[in-house]
């Protein structure tokens, strides 16, 4: 078997006023065999490809695998490259092959293209033809198009968020796409939208009832004609077509029970939807930075504030507050900044900076701090990621500085990465979180894995940046009618 491995994947958020460019894929961009050895044995859907297929035998050829986390939407320029580098390998093979395993968000967008991931399979389809297999992958915050099916033969999605099983949801397409492939079944998927846009903060799967759904199409899978099912909750700050939640069924030749089990999850979905969303879970940054500082300083464990809607870790309206208030003991970790990163590591520790600080994303990140800082620590931070989620992948996240801004101590990096592990405190010798009483976090879900038994509690704050937990907020114009909270 030669099957041909790819990625190109970002989680898109088209309401921010920039793009993703070329440079920042690069940063992490794998070709030919270094797609293969790069992902080897990573907690990664790329690793659950590559480990499964090449304990089965087979032979794996790495075009190209380029991504971001989440952040802008990608320029066209850098879907029009990295969809060329697909295609243009393809075409260069020097022998026939089998299949395409290849990982895509599913949430990725550009100015013009709202149903990227969809012509990322439609382009590879025109190049292999109706007979070679392929096989995806998917983030369980996908925003799922019909297009996609059309032209994909075999689609998985993580089931749960935190990303806990991103290996096995690789995994999962590479058995079915094995199995394919010895003939010894017919894939065929079918999917319903049940037109409930989840905010993020809201799709962590560990909430009832999305915990009781999940269950669902995990215990589906694999009865009767069913393969493999999966619950998507859709990405709802990129504004496309498809944005909203998803149920996914493969099946075994059997097109009607496939489109039957879907139905019926969006059905409950769409029942279920006024208990999907915990309104009563978040409160205003005044009440959420008084409600931390209670809790801390009753207990011995430190208070997680979340400052979800935040999306490229630099907002300022937590921060802001907690050193007007002379707030002792906070950290706020992976704060995206590069022009003070980079002049921390000119000034050097012990030395001081006074320049606007983070809140440069967009009007709505909540401004420059202009409060100085001390210098603690600098350097550049490249190492394997040691969490249970993308576990052992390299990450580079360029120059880097611990600092003291009005008494808080912040870390800052210069490539958009979000403190989801203990990596924010271990990767800078000597911090451990006993040395705070409140951790400002900017994640949505992944960080529940490590903090929530961390934590004496999690406090979720909501901010009117560009992730809100109110999505009626939020200015769509693709976003089909009828599709609730914000139309329906």
């Amino acid at each position: 078997m030669r099957i041909a491995v790819a990625g190109f994947w970002l989680e898109s958020v088209t309401f921010l006023p920039t793009t993703t460019d070329i440079a920042e894929f690069e940063r992490s961009a794998k070709r030919g065999a270094d797609v293969i050895s790069g992902f080897a044995g990573t907690a990664t859907p790329q690793g659950g490809l590559i480990d499964v297929l090449a304990e089965a035998g087979a032979e794996l050829i790495g075009i190209v695998d380029a991504g971001v986390g989440a952040a802008a939407s990608a320029s066209d320029a850098a879907y029009d490259k990295y969809v060329g580098e697909i295609v243009a390998g393809l075409k260069a093979l020097d022998r026939p092959i089998d299949a395409v395993a290849i990982h895509l968000h599913g949430a990725l967008a550009t100015p013009t293209n709202r149903k990227a991931d969809a012509g990322v399979l439609q382009a590879i389809r025109a190049v292999v033809g109706p007979d070679v297999l392929i096989a995806c992958p998917m983030d369980y915050h996908a925003n799922l198009a019909p297009e996609s099916l059309e032209a994909a033969d075999i689609i998985t999605g993580f089931r749960f968020s935190p990303h806990t099983d991103m290996w096995e949801t690789g995994a999962r397409a590479a058995r079915l796409l094995l199995r394919a492939l010895r003939g010894e079944i017919r894939p065929v998927m079918a999917m319903a939208k049940p037109g409930v846009a989840l905010p993020s903060v809201f799709s962590a799967t560990r909430l009832q009832p999305l915990d009781e759904l999940v269950a669902e199409a995990e215990a589906a899978s694999g009865k009767g004609p069913l393969l493999d099912c999966s619950l998507f909750g859709g990405f709802s700050y990129a504004d496309t077509p498809d944005t909203g939640m998803t149920a996914l069924a493969v099946a075994d030749g059997d097109a009607d029970a496939a489109n039957a089990w879907a139905e019926r999850m969006a059905k409950r979905c769409w029942t279920l939807r006024d208990q999907l969303f915990k309104r009563e879970l978040i409160m205003t940054v005044a009440d959420g930075v008084a409600r931390a500082r209670a809790v801390a300083a009753a207990s011995d464990k430190p208070v997680c504030i979340l400052e979800h809607a935040d999306r490229l870790n630099d907002s300022t309206y937590v921060l802001r507050a907690l050193i007007e208030q002379k707030v002792e003991r906070a950290y706020a970790p992976f704060m995206f900044d590069p022009a003070v990163a980079l002049a921390a590591t000119k000034v050097g520790v012990g030395g001081e900076l006074r320049m606007p600080l983070f809140g440069k994303s967009s009007p709505k990140a909540g401004g420059p701090i202009l409060a100085p800082a001390k210098v603690l620590c600098t350097g550049q931070q490249r190492f394997r990621i040691t969490g249970p989620l993308k576990t052992g992948m390299m990450i580079d996240l360029g120059p880097t500085a611990v600092l003291n801004v009005g008494g808080v101590i912040v870390s800052v990096i210069s490539v958009q990465w979000s403190a989801i592990d203990m990596d924010c405190f271990v990767q800078f010798d000597g911090m451990t979180p006993a040395d705070f009483d409140i951790i400002l976090l900017r994640s949505k879900t992944h960080f529940r894995e490590i903090y929530e038994p961390l934590c004496a509690e999690i406090v979720i704050v909501d901010t009117p940046d560009w992730g809100p937990a109110e999505l009626s907020a939020l200015p769509y114009e693709h976003l089909p009618a009828g599709v609730y909270p914000v139309s329906a």
